[in-house]
């Protein structure tokens, strides 16, 4: 940020009124300098721009090009290269340094072309600013760019807009707002001037509007007490430029390898150069064998591969509606523990249904639930007239429209419930006005909490009045109650009974509305006197359909599914037991309401406790999900997160996998996060959670394959020096070997599209290598059997062929080719058939052996690659060597794997 923008910035920090939303609008007025009928001047609104700076939200610049490009060179096995390719330099070793300085290259323009990613959530962030605001400046209405509100201007409201600032309503006609950007709550907040508690949440302050969000339905007016940075939607911008996401799991182990394997070859180089010396070697020769080394230890293909397999992982995932926006996030999603998951949209549909309908049967209270289609159809025929009633006036008693498909409904989601639930029962809106006509609508009363509408009877006589609201008031104002006999009193006894069963749907997650008419002769009669109550009615947004099973899938995957939500602790804990996230017994310890979370510093020890044992978190802020996704992150979990709204963008980033809705995410949810699901299904994030384990067991096994080569390699060098013998194998066939083997077979192993189901069923440890212990082990095995293969196979040609030092060393160079061949079918499961295994059955391990061949026959019979390598085409006896000492490993291997079998049966 500018210095002279943090100026303003604090200043604008002292001067703001503190928690607008618990005082009046006119001392809001007031303490803002604002006239609430003409607003600012023109010129006290051009030094409050001065003062305060623009209505726009700040952003860090993106990482340069040139810095992405320097972080490439602190590799330590770049820097192994590079000094490889200096010796080579120096001492006059052309080809060899040139050929070095290729393979380093690849690697770094492979790192950087993968690392080269600009920060755009901020940008995003940025873009919500660009729209405009009309505000009273001078007495007048005039419309400006949003970035030139300023703190005190008196904006004027209708259905549609934007919100432009952080505004406290002055006035509010039939206001609804769309919240769920900032809250997740997924229904309209229905808007007043009135304050409320100093200490109320963000979801639960009803006399203010937030910038980026949206009103929905009717106008107003109001004060603006926050731009740019200062509003709820900068505080936001503020944490997730500050939410530093950790290091994906996998460039941290790479990493650590990548140290390992340094450490190792300079040690092994420093104990052959000490023999050399104390031998007597020619100096050039040493540096000859120090360069072989190196060459021979750097897996050159290595971050080729990774990138490739994960590039395949994530084009695999693209296809079944998971986009990976960082590459090593395709691995990392194989290690997640811990899954955070919104509840609207994610586990529900984010549509309303209409699901039961409480009316009176013939001796009580009785429910009747939506069938097959929505349809409601009583079984007991003396309900029928009540249940058709109910919908008459659910469809009546509305400002919504359903339209002519799915996606074209407007207006409130529960009143389109209702008009979808009367479509299925065959009362079309449309059709019903035409025989009823509407003659007068009573808007939305927010202080009754009802609304009601005058329609002709069909018959004629009078007018009918259809009346749809909150239980408790309908309840009050309501005389009769409709039986199967028709109205009757409503006794105090009845409505007790009708309390009781609307506090049993709302505790089952419903959201409830009592439904109600009149007979009347005019449309001058008050609507809300002498009622006849119908019932109650039950809306919910459902499961989906597929998410049950999604999450009994990566519970069994040992994944912990955590749910944080916007909405009311009822509903969320009803919506967690029907998925199973938590059991049907579950008592008050598995929910944690957002303003009994405090920050983990603050908790006592009993509260941190309870808050690790909670399954569903309700009415969280921003900061609030960080802390958690921190918390996990502090005791060793890996963490995902999914989210749509712009609350939720500063812990996509924090968590290790921030997962975006595609279909209903803001663009600054998408931009946050590392994997945007193009369906908005929980069962995606468990294939792309069992995808990500299969890609890590195919990058265990083909980093296996490439290092027990190298480290076969490295035996053989240091053998033959320490026997006082020529060398076997010279740098650059070593560095051919490496390039041909390090990218064809091991990038084949890494396209298996299949895994151990034992080791996919299971979540990696948060700290665990990329090798164990007992990989290590393999790969040392692994290397000493081709080091003693290749180097039978070079003193056998040597001594017994009486070959010179050039064919002996073609003979070695060929044996350890053949044998890193065969080598790629070592790479099964211990477990699985010698014949038909993940490996034999992959095409592309065949399409590599011919490659493989092809370039291995160039290397000895192509002119000009020959003479570099320094190859002589073997004679017959010679290939009957070789190909007899290249099975050697692959047989010793094969026969210890059908052994270990036999023992486990």
């Amino acid at each position: 940020m500018p210095a002279g923008n943090k100026s303003a910035h604090s200043t604008q920090k002292k001067t703001l009124p503190e928690a607008p939303w618990s005082t009046s609008y006119e001392a809001i007025a007031r303490s803002l300098e604002t006239d609430s009928r003409a607003g600012l001047s023109s010129r006290e609104a051009r030094h409050r721009l001065h003062r305060y700076g623009p209505n726009s939200l700040e952003h860090k610049s993106s990482i340069s090009t040139w810095h992405v490009l320097y972080e490439q060179f602190k590799n330590l096995i770049v820097l192994l290269l590079a000094a490889a390719a200096g010796l080579s330099f120096a001492f006059g070793q052309w080809l060899e340094g040139i050929s070095i300085c290729i393979a380093l290259a690849i690697n770094v323009v492979i790192g950087f072309v993968t690392e080269l990613k600009a920060v755009r959530s901020m940008e995003a962030l940025q873009k919500m600013s660009e729209t405009t605001a009309r505000v009273v400046r001078d007495g007048s209405t005039m419309e400006i760019n949003a970035a030139e509100v300023v703190p005190g201007d008196l904006v004027v409201l209708e259905s549609g807009d934007l919100v432009a600032a952080d505004m406290r309503l002055v006035e509010a006609s039939r206001l609804d707002a769309n919240e769920s950007a900032l809250t997740g709550e997924s229904m309209p907040v229905h808007k007043s001037t009135d304050p409320v508690d100093k200490d109320a949440p963000l979801a639960e302050r009803p006399c203010m509007l937030y910038k980026g969000t949206a009103l929905t339905l009717g106008s107003g007016k109001a004060i603006v007490v926050g731009t740019g940075m200062d509003t709820e939607i900068g505080r936001i911008a503020e944490l997730a430029e500050a939410a530093q996401s950790e290091e994906p799991p996998l460039e941290k182990r790479l990493d650590r390898l990548g140290n390992r394997l340094f450490w190792i070859v300079i040690v092994i180089a420093v104990i052959v150069a000490g023999v050399g010396v104390i031998s007597g070697m020619d100096t050039l020769l040493i540096v000859e064998t120090a360069i072989a080394l190196a060459v021979a230890a750097i897996p050159e293909g290595l971050p080729i591969v990774a990138t490739i397999a994960l590039a395949r992982g994530m084009w695999r995932m693209a296809r079944r509606n998971a986009l990976i926006n960082r590459l090593s996030a395709v691995e990392t999603l194989g290690t997640v523990t811990v899954l955070f998951s919104d509840k609207t949209g994610t586990l529900t549909e984010n549509k309303m249904h209409l699901t039961t309908l409480s009316v009176l049967g013939a001796d009580a209270i009785q429910d009747v639930q939506a069938g097959e289609g929505g349809v409601f159809d009583p079984a007991d025929e003396t309900l029928r007239d009540a249940v058709r009633q109910a919908l008459r006036v659910g469809v009546l008693c509305t400002n919504a429209s359903l339209g002519n498909g799915e996606d074209t409904a407007t207006g409130d989601p529960m009143e389109v419930a209702l008009l979808k639930a009367g479509r299925a029962a065959g009362m079309e809106q449309s059709e019903l006005l035409k025989a009823m006509e509407e003659q007068k609508e009573v808007a939305f009363d927010p202080e009754l909490k009802m609304m009601a509408t005058y329609h002709s009877r069909e018959d004629g006589d009078g007018l009918f009045v259809a009346v749809k609201g909150a239980p408790e008031t309908v309840l009050e104002r309501s005389t009769t109650v409709l039986g199967p006999d028709g109205p009757r009193e409503l006794t105090e006894g009845d409505r007790d009974a009708w309390r009781s069963r609307n506090t049993e749907l709302a505790g089952q997650g419903l959201r409830v509305l009592a439904v109600a008419f009149r007979i009347v002769d005019s449309a001058d009669v008050p609507p809300y006197e002498d009622m006849t109550l119908i019932g109650l009615t039950g809306l919910m947004d459902p499961p989906r359909e597929d998410v049950r099973e999604a999450v009994k899938e990566l519970q069994e995957d040992g994944i912990d599914i955590i749910m944080v939500t916007g909405d009311q602790p009822e509903t969320a804990r009803n919506v967690a037991m029907q998925l199973g996230i938590i059991p049907q017994d579950a008592g008050p310890e598995y929910l944690v309401p957002g303003q009994e979370l405090k920050s983990p510093d603050a908790m006592s020890r009993d509260e941190y406790d309870r808050m690790l044992k909670a399954e569903i978190f309700t009415r969280v802020s921003p900061e609030q999900k960080l802390d958690l996704v921190g918390v996990y992150q502090k005791l060793g979990k890996i963490t995902a997160m999914t989210g749509d709204g712009v609350n939720d963008a500063p812990a996509l980033r924090k968590a290790d996998i921030g997962v975006a809705m595609g279909k209903r995410g803001t663009q600054v949810a998408r931009e946050a996060a590392d994997v945007v699901l193009k369906d908005d299904a929980l069962s995606t994030v468990a294939m792309a959670v069992k995808q990500g384990r299969i890609i890590f067991e195919n990058i265990r096994k083909f980093i296996v394959y490439l290092l027990s080569g190298n480290i076969g390699g490295i035996a053989i060098v240091s053998g033959a020096i320490l026997a006082q013998a020529p060398l076997p194998l010279l740098p650059l066939q070593i560095l051919y070997l490496n390039m041909i083997h390090d990218i064809f077979p091991a990038l084949a192993l890494g396209m298996s599209e299949g895994g151990d189901p034992d080791k996919i069923r299971k979540p990696r440890e948060a700290h665990e290598p990329i090798l164990r212990r007992d990989h290590w082990t393999a790969v040392f095995l692994y290397g000493l059997l081709i080091a003693a293969a290749v180097l039978t196979a070079f003193f056998v040609g040597l001594h017994s062929f009486g070959l010179d030092e050039h064919a002996a060393a073609t003979v070695g160079f060929l044996t350890l080719a053949f044998a890193r061949t065969w080598h790629v079918f070592n790479m099964r499961d211990t477990g699985s058939g010698f014949f038909v295994n993940g490996v034999t059955t992959n095409p592309y391990v065949w399409g590599a052996i011919v490659i493989v061949f092809a370039m291995l026959s160039a290397a000895i019979y192509l002119p000009g690659l020959s003479t570099a390598l320094r190859t002589v085409p073997p004679t017959a006896a010679q290939w009957q060597l070789i190909i007899g000492c290249s099975f050697i490993p692959f047989v010793v291997v094969q026969g210890y794997k059908v052994v270990k079998k036999m023992v486990r049966r």
